[in-house]
C-alpha cells in the first residue's frame, strides 16, 4: 500500500517516511548488486538524498517504490564504475546479506550463492521480481527495459538457476 503525499506533510517527514517503508529492501537490492555492504549502505543512502532532491519533481502517480529502486540502482552502477570499486576484493559470504521480508522455502544456501553467480542484469530481474515482489512492468520500468526484456531476462535466469540446482530446483517459478 502506497500512502499518499498529504498537504501538511514536510518533504523531512516525507523523505523520514520513505527510509522507513523502503529502506531494509533497498539496502537488500544495493548489497545484491554491489557484494559489499558499506558499499550497499552508501547506495542507500546517496538514494535517499537524491529522493529527497527530486522530491518536489515525483509525482506521486507513479509508484514510490519503483522510483526509489531505479535511482538506488542508478547509484549501484555509479558506484562500481569508480575505479576503486573495480580493484576491491568483494567476496562475499552469506551472513553479510540482508535478512529477507519473508525467508525462502529452500532449506541450504545454495540457491542464494547460485542467484549471487548470475550476471548482474539477470540478477536485477529476479531479485526485484522475488525479493521485492515487483511486477514486470514495475521492473521495466525501474531498469528502464521494455517487459519483453524483463520476460526474456526471468527466462534466462530461471534457466541458469535450473541447470546450477539440478532437480531440486524444478517447478519452483
Amino acid at each position: 500500500m502506497q500512502t499518499v503525499k498529504g498537504p501538511d506533510r514536510t518533504p523531512e517527514e516525507e523523505i523520514t517516511r520513505m527510509v522507513n517503508e523502503h529502506q531494509l529492501a533497498l539496502l537488500r537490492l544495493c548489497f545484491t548488486y554491489l557484494h559489499d555492504r558499506e558499499l550497499a549502505r552508501d547506495a542507500v543512502q546517496e538514494t535517499f538524498l537524491k529522493a529527497y532532491r527530486s522530491l518536489k519533481t515525483f509525482r506521486y502517480d507513479a509508484n514510490e517504490k519503483t522510483w526509489l529502486s531505479r535511482i538506488a540502482i542508478n547509484c549501484c552502477r555509479d558506484l562500481s564504475r569508480n575505479s576503486w570499486f573495480r580493484h576491491t576484493d568483494r567476496s562475499v559470504t552469506l551472513d553479510m546479506l540482508p535478512e529477507p521480508k519473508v525467508q525462502p522455502s529452500y532449506d541450504d544456501d545454495t540457491l542464494t550463492i547460485e542467484m549471487m553467480k548470475l550476471p548482474k542484469r539477470l540478477r536485477e530481474v529476479i531479485l526485484l521480481y522475488y525479493f521485492e515482489n515487483m511486477t514486470t512492468p514495475e521492473i521495466a520500468e525501474t531498469l528502464q527495459i521494455s517487459q519483453q526484456a524483463v520476460s526474456d531476462r526471468l527466462v534466462r535466469a530461471r534457466t541458469k538457476l535450473r541447470k546450477a540446482l539440478g532437480k531440486e530446483f524444478e517447478g519452483d517459478d
